[in-house]
């Protein structure tokens, strides 16, 4: 396990980008929000030991939250998320991370089909919600990087975070606003 990030983001100024923009950048590090509404207890430790085999993690306090999909007309189960700063043992580009975290969702039992109407059970959901590049020169921009909390991009399908979201980031890093 890692100490907190000793680096200070404000993530109003840090880069936005869609996913689909920087999918061949070499990603270093990536903060991300791990969620189940299904035995939990069971697929949380088991995500994050997979996880913990692509290199150095540390994790947040687990929350568990309402969804806030729910109605009285349709009650779902509460979801248990927490946040993990996972610093790769070799960076990878964001399209092979998205895979990679596509098969720890499925090696975690996810289903993605559900009837209409019927309520989802989640094993596994694991979102990026931060990327930091591990290559000095940023092709968005053709800016050398100097400073290393300036290649952190916030992944904007993402942005704004949940509360619990925001929660699991300033423990893992500091983070201004």
């Amino acid at each position: 396990m890692m100490h907190k990030t000793s680096m200070n983001l404000n993530l109003a100024t840090l880069t936005q980008c869609a996913p689909e923009t920087v999918q061949a950048q070499s990603v270093a590090d990536v903060v991300l929000a791990l969620g189940s509404n299904y035995q939990a207890e069971k697929y949380l430790p088991l995500a994050r030991e997979m996880l913990a085999t692509l290199g150095e993690i540390q994790l947040s306090t687990a929350f568990q939250n309402p969804d806030f999909t729910a109605t009285t007309q349709l009650l779902k189960p509460d979801y248990t998320n927490q946040c993990v700063h996972l610093v790769l043992t070799t960076p990878i580009s964001l399209q092979q991370l998205q895979h990679t975290f596509k098969t720890l969702e499925g090696n975690c039992n996810r289903c993605r089909q559900a009837e209409a109407n019927q309520v989802r059970l989640v094993t596994m959901d694991i979102d990026i919600l931060l990327i930091k590049l591990a290559e000095k020169e940023n092709s968005l921009s053709k800016e050398s990087i100097s400073e290393s909390t300036s290649n952190w991009i916030v992944m904007a399908d993402r942005y704004p975070f949940k509360a619990h979201e925001n929660a699991g980031i300033d423990e893992l890093v500091d983070v201004s606003y």
